[in-house]
């Protein structure tokens, strides 16, 4: 691929949402050797004003257009004048074999860590792409506050939101996620993954565990977990009860929510949207406008 500034974004689409703008960006990343999508959803304040900034990351088989479309956070972002950004799951369009064998591995599946296995080394780095470069990419080209970040995510998204912040004490001032892989060490999903990604040494897992990582965190950011009661994955892949145990153990603050009736899909995530903005504006010190 012939090299491309990944600072420079091209608009895909833009639309009015909640008196800001939700667009679409395309950018080539380096990290990740291909181009890649990502939304950011653009508040009226971003018009004279730098403004916090969230960060979203989906899970199995999404691209950036699930959240944009089922979530329903563009009110809440106007309301509390946050700028979101909510990139693509994967590389998208490498061609490597196996990638499209199944969804929970390959494209849509990338877990937000770096692969150091082939053929996936190449192009599946999306821990640093999310850590490093769309953060610069970002920063480059919109009016966002630096020192007032938030992360969140869904499932697998909610896995690499909780890892990502763990990993690198002091970047976020808020953290929350629902329905997350929060052990995936010791779950079928993180073990065909890792194994795939990151090769048979468990050991090399753990640097993307959450609940390894919670053991030993450098700070007590604030944590919010909802988990549908209802949801099919969270006996054999979700597993919060190893989360909270390990943050009971090391007294990190953790707020785990379990609803009733509430299943994994977006349904779920719209729901209890408006509370986690809500717990991420507290912990940016922002009001509701």
């Amino acid at each position: 691929m012939a090299y491309s500034d990944p600072n420079v974004l091209t608009r895909v689409s833009r639309q009015r949402s909640f008196g800001g703008w939700q667009a679409v960006y395309s950018h080539t990343s380096a990290v990740l050797n291909c181009v890649m999508n990502v939304e950011v959803y653009l508040p009226t304040q971003a018009e004279t004003q730098p403004c916090p900034v969230i960060y979203w990351l989906s899970g199995l088989t999404c691209t950036e257009q699930n959240f944009i479309t089922k979530a329903g956070a563009q009110r809440y972002a106007a309301q509390y004048g946050v700028v979101v950004v909510a990139p693509d799951t994967s590389p998208r369009g490498c061609n490597l074999p196996g990638e499209e064998d199944s969804w929970d591995l390959g494209t849509g599946a990338g877990f937000y860590v770096n692969a150091t296995q082939d053929p996936w080394a190449q192009h599946y780095r999306m821990y640093d792409y999310i850590v490093t470069e769309l953060p610069a990419a970002i920063a480059a080209n919109f009016p966002i506050q630096p020192d007032r970040q938030g992360i969140m995510g869904h499932s697998m998204g909610g896995y690499g939101a909780l890892m990502i912040a763990l990993r690198n004490p002091g970047r976020f001032q808020s953290l929350s996620a629902f329905a997350p892989i929060v052990a995936p060490s010791q779950v079928p999903w993180g073990e065909k993954v890792f194994t795939a990604y990151l090769g048979d040494n468990r050991a090399d897992w753990l640097a993307y565990d959450p609940t390894h990582l919670v053991q030993t965190a450098a700070e007590r950011l604030p944590i919010l977990i909802d988990q549908g009661e209802a949801d099919t994955f969270l006996a054999e892949q979700l597993r919060p009860d190893l989360f909270a145990t390990a943050c009971a153990a090391v007294n990190h603050p953790l707020t785990l929510r379990l609803q009733p009736d509430y299943d994994h899909s977006y349904y779920f995530i719209a729901s209890f949207m408006a509370d986690h903005f809500a717990h991420h504006a507290h912990c940016l010190g922002l009001e509701k406008l």
